[in-house]
């Protein structure tokens, strides 16, 4: 059925509302879609800086502190700025109420720090929003089926966004951040980088999947999986446009909508890397499966693999993990040691992964070895190798992630003119 009236979810991130003049902009930005007759629920992130802080506070008592305390702790930061842009709100004449997590009910399973979204039951939103109520929701948690708030891991207010978009319905999710949409790669490091108006699902998934900020890997998983409209854009554009087709930014769309399928798309880095190598690991059947089944069963990451055989039946094996999670790897793997049976563990958290995207990869060869060519000309050694069928990724050392960003940029044609 269709909605009488546009229906969209704002989200706020942490620098578009880092401050109370920030917040009084934001609610200004919001207010501007309800007097163009849109049907509006704002989610928002933690003021920037204060996740950090209450995550240093839990660092401090315990490195290795309690998941399920982390969560009551992180998702205050969230709270606080959802009351306080509802208050701007009701100061603008806009009828606002906050929300929690768990007064939806968002449900999520019970991975504290890496909860998944179960269900969304956002009927009272619904409900709110057509009596003239913009509901602000506090992104990045929910709840578990014990009744206790579970966060979504960094950067998921997106996520909060994109389900509560799909749960309901919405014409669109506008995501407002500090950049006016999806570059080609960081303009902090290549300042000819160029905004892309229209990106597929799945670059913006492999794009933020490796590094790219803007959007959180599972927020691009679940608007591909819902078919959500996203449109990232600036919050702090003073007329942004209210309807999609004259908003600024960039749209996150299915690939059928994409006119120009560019030989590559985007290239994006991460530095939260770290390698471990395991060394002389016995090399018969089931192996692989002695390594990654522990480090599975921790919610552990692993991304790139490289296996090499060596002689007298032994193989190394390399791979790399989340930096956050490097300290509890290590502790995994020596608990495992004697199960798996290597001889030596190795790790370097001094690395960064690049990778290029783009779903022209499927209709144009040499793309790898334009990579790998532009890296050996600055003699920059590549260390990992992963691909798939739109992505080629390396591991280098971190000290040359902007001379390898830069050349790959100019290299591929990405360079603004």
């Amino acid at each position: 059925m269709p909605l009488s009236a546009p229906r969209i979810v704002m989200k706020f991130g942490g620098t578009s509302v880092a401050d109370l003049d920030r917040i009084r902009n934001v609610a200004k930005t919001v207010k501007k879609q309800v007097d163009a007759g849109c049907e509006v629920t704002v989610v928002v992130s933690a003021m920037s800086g204060v996740t950090n802080q209450l995550v240093g506070y839990c660092e401090s008592l315990n490195p290795l502190f309690d998941p399920c305390e982390y969560d009551s702790i992180v998702a205050t930061g969230e709270q606080v700025t959802s009351g306080l842009l509802a208050i701007a709100l009701q100061n603008l004449g806009v009828q606002s109420r906050s929300w929690a997590g768990w007064q939806i009910p968002i449900l999520t399973d019970d991975a504290h720090s890496k909860a998944r979204i179960q269900s969304i039951d956002s009927s009272k939103l619904i409900e709110c929003m057509q009596s003239g109520v913009v509901p602000v929701v506090a992104g990045f948690q929910g709840v578990d089926e014990n009744g206790r708030v579970a966060t979504l891991g960094r950067g998921g207010s997106d996520t909060s966004a994109v389900a509560l978009a799909a749960s309901m319905q919405a014409t669109r999710c506008d995501i407002y951040t500090d950049v006016d949409g999806i570059y080609t790669t960081d303009p902090r490091i290549v300042k000819k980088a160029k905004r892309i108006p229209a990106i597929a699902y799945e670059e913006m998934l492999e794009l933020a999947s490796v590094g790219a900020k803007v959007l959180q890997t599972r927020s691009v998983e679940l608007a591909m999986k819902e078919q959500v409209r996203v449109q990232v854009l600036s919050s702090f554009d003073d007329n942004p446009a209210p309807m999609e087709n004259s908003l600024p930014g960039s749209l996150v769309v299915s690939e059928d909508e994409i006119m120009e399928k560019e030989q590559v798309t985007g290239i994006a880095y991460s530095l939260n890397e770290a390698k471990v190598v395991i060394k002389d690991i016995p090399d018969h059947p089931g192996i692989a499966a002695s390594v990654f089944a522990p480090l599975a069963c921790e919610n552990v990451n692993v991304d790139m693999i490289v296996q090499s055989s060596g002689s007298n039946q032994k193989t190394d094996m390399t791979f790399t993990v989340p930096k956050t999670d490097l300290l509890n790897v290590q502790q995994i793997l020596e608990r495992e040691k004697e199960k798996i049976g290597f001889a030596e563990m190795l790790t370097d958290d001094d690395v960064v992964k690049i990778s290029v995207i783009g779903i022209g990869m499927r209709s144009h060869t040499g793309v790898a070895n334009t990579m790998f060519k532009t890296l050996a000309e600055r003699s920059i050694n590549v260390q990992v190798i992963s691909t798939s069928e739109i992505k080629v990724s390396v591991l280098v050392a971190a000290e040359y992630v902007e001379l390898a960003v830069r050349a790959l940029h100019t290299a591929y044609g990405l360079d603004a003119q």
